[in-house]
Order: C-alpha cells, then structure tokens, then sequence
C-alpha cells in the first residue's frame, strides 16, 4: 500500500471539524501545521513540525518520515483553495494524499455579508504580488475577494486602490473569523489606508455598480484615450499590429522601450496580469504621461522607469518579450544588449520609421541568429470634407519581429 499523508482543513475555526477529522487528529504520529494551529492540540503527546518558510525542508521532512509515520498536516479554511495542500499534492502526488475539505475563509466570508459569491474573483496576496490581477478585476467592475499577509495589508490595498483612482471601491475587512475576537468592517479606501487591523484577516472589494468601469482595455484604443505628448504615440493600428507580433502571455516579463506616453504597455497589461511590465522612457515629462496613463486604466503590474537606454537595465528580470518603440540613432548599439538578455524563445518587436533603423534592425537581428520577420504597414484615415471625405496618410512602418532560438520555437515565427 502506497504510504500517505493526511491533509485536513479546520475551516475557519475548531468547531466546523467532524467528529471523524478529530479521530485522525488524535490518532496522528506528527501533526504539521502553523504554530496557531498546533496549539489548538497542545494536549496532544505527538510529535510537531512548524510550516515555516523553508517548504523544501518540510516537504523532506514528511517524505522521510511518512512511510512509518501517521502524519496528519492541519490547514486553515479548504486544504485545496489557495493553501499548502496543493503544493503538497504536487508535491507528492494525488495517490500519497487524503484529503479533508472544510469551509474556506472566503465562502466563511460571504455568509456574513449574506450574498452570493459563485461569481467572485479571489486573489491571494499571500506571500506573492498579484497587483495587476486584483486591479484588473476591479476595473471590469467584478467583486474581489483577497486575501492578506503582513506586507498586503487592508491599509496597503487601500493605497493601492487609491493610487489607481478607485476610491469609490466599497471595502470590507473581516478579522479573525470564527474566533472569539471576530469583527466585520465595512470602510472606505480613505479610512482604511490609515487603520491597522488583526493580520488574520480577508478583504472584499465591491465596485459601484453605477461607476463608469475601465472594461474598454482592448489593443488599438484611440489615441486621445491616452495622456501623451505632442502626438508622441505609437498610433492604435500600429499599436493593435505590434501586440499582435508580441505574442503576449499572462506571466510574461515584457519590456517596453522607448515607452513615449506608455500606450503599448497599458495594451499589454489586458494579457499580462500576473507577470511584469517596465516602461523605461528618458524623458521626465513622458514618464508623467505614462504614469497617468497607468492609473487611469488600472495597470498595477505596470513600473515606469525614467532612464536612458540601455541604462536602467540591469536590475530588471530577464524579458520575455520587448518592444523597441524608440532608440533612435542608438538602435544598433542598443539591439545586441537586450537581445542577450531575452529569454531563450522570447520575441523582440521594433518600430521604426527611419530607413537606417529598418536595415540596422534587420542586420543587427539576423546577425545575432533570431528568425526574423519584417512588414510595412500604411495606414489612410478617412477626414471630412465639406460633403464627403479624403485619406490622409500617416507615416509608414515597418514592424520587425525577430525571435530568439530556444524551447517551441521551432518552424515559422507566426506559423504555430
């Protein structure tokens, strides 16, 4: 027989476990767990392991001890909704596994407030930032569930909703559910960036379902949509052509070059939610712009940089994809260093108008042993006349995509 371990969620308190969880409980060699849910069975002669920060040492720990051990692992709220007990399936496998499932802080939650919750986002910011996600959210209107740690506090959510425009987002805090001490707070952003509440908490967030939301992040938006400055912008059918070369992930690493107002990594943030975007642009008045932008369309994985390429580089993860929007004379200079750190498969994307910068792009990315594609796109847009309209042409692009060798990356740039 296959040896296993047994994972029990103790919901949000002692009393929502059955008479037939405690029995194993009781019965258990090892019991691992947080130190809060150790002491609920100090009375217990068995041995105790802490989950601490040293997961590798804890999976080590069950591995070598669980053939000849009864180990019982106690979670707080559901075992296999954002907890240690899906790490530990993963971990083990399903086979070296028996669960118990119990009540999770989040539907705990709902029952308090009294409403539905089939239709709720949560975001763990457990230990992880998931800032781009939780705002993304927001911004299509969609209620939130969220769970805290000592860094992502209510207080700090309350700044981060603030900083993105979203004061009118209704706040509930609840603390300590199913404990002695338990206290639900409905409160406003402003009241609650300046309170400090008990750290075993869950926040819910609820847009007014009167407020103009933010759902409109599509790729081509019009320009006027975006802070920018004297038309210093790559244009929406531009824009719309670039993303689509991109081939954008939602934990990609993305660099945005030459950022100008910011436009391309706004877009970019609607497949981005969980990884990273960094707008690097020198000039400090498009930094301004490209920050507003930020705001306004709720982009909280989005950073702004304020350096000149290829200074400000070097402490920022290796990309998965870039965008090369400005460079200018440098270009050729600046194509090798951030190739070398692309990612093994990832895709670079440069526009330019300048015919030096179309052949230094292609030479500088065929040298360097990309596949490589290259197109030229001529937008007309149609202006009024006194009784019909004219094209007027906007100046020609060429978009060039290179991609590097490495892991599915194989055949045709666009062809799978």
């Amino acid at each position: 027989m296959t040896a296993q371990i047994t994972i029990i969620g103790m919901g949000v308190s002692p009393e929502d476990l059955a008479p037939r969880q405690r029995e194993i409980i009781e019965a258990a060699d090892i019991l691992v767990g947080s130190q809060r849910l150790l002491d609920l069975f100090s009375h217990l002669s068995c041995q105790r392991r802490i989950i601490d920060n040293d997961l590798e040492g804890l999976y080590k720990f069950i591995e070598t001890r669980m053939s000849e051990n009864k180990i019982v692992v106690l979670t707080s709220g559901d075992p296999l909704f954002f907890s240690i007990g899906v790490l530990l399936v993963r971990r083990l496998g399903a086979r070296r596994v028996q669960i118990f499932p119990n009540v999770s802080a989040v539907a705990a939650a709902f029952a308090k407030l009294g409403e539905p919750w089939s239709e709720t986002r949560v975001v763990s910011l457990h230990g992880r930032d998931r800032t781009g996600e939780l705002l993304r959210y927001l911004s299509l209107g969609e209620t939130v569930a969220v769970y805290t740690d000592p860094t992502h506090t209510p207080a700090w959510i309350a700044e981060t909703l603030l900083s993105n425009a979203l004061s009118d987002i209704s706040m509930w805090v609840l603390e300590e559910l199913g404990g002695p001490d338990e206290r639900v707070t409905r409160i406003t952003p402003e009241r609650a960036r300046a309170k400090t509440f008990h750290d075993l908490n869950l926040v819910v967030l609820k847009p007014d379902p009167a407020r103009q939301t933010r759902s409109l992040l599509f790729s081509g938006m019009p320009d006027d949509w975006f802070s920018h400055e004297n038309g210093l912008i790559t244009k929406s059918e531009i824009r719309a052509i670039s993303l689509s070369r991109l081939r954008l992930f939602d934990r990609a690493v993305f660099w945005d070059l030459g950022a100008g107002s910011g436009s391309i990594s706004i877009e970019a943030g609607q497949f981005i939610t969980r990884g990273e975007i960094f707008a690097v642009e020198q000039s400090a008045e498009r930094i301004r712009h490209i920050r507003e932008n930020r705001a306004r369309f709720c982009i909280g994985n989005m950073k702004a940089i304020e350096a000149r390429i290829p200074d400000g580089l070097t402490d920022l993860p290796d990309p998965d994809r870039i965008f090369v929007g400005g460079g200018g004379e440098d270009l050729e200079q600046i194509i090798p260093i951030v190739v070398k750190r692309l990612k093994p498969a990832g895709i670079i994307v440069i526009n330019t108008v300048l015919l030096h910068n179309l052949m230094a792009a292609t030479a500088s990315l065929e040298k360097l042993g990309l596949e490589m594609d290259t197109v030229q796109v001529q937008v007309n847009r149609a202006t009024a006349m006194p009784f019909s309209h004219r094209l007027e042409a906007l100046n020609p692009v060429w978009i060039i995509s290179g991609r590097k060798p490495g892991p599915n990356s194989q055949g045709m740039l666009y062809g799978q």
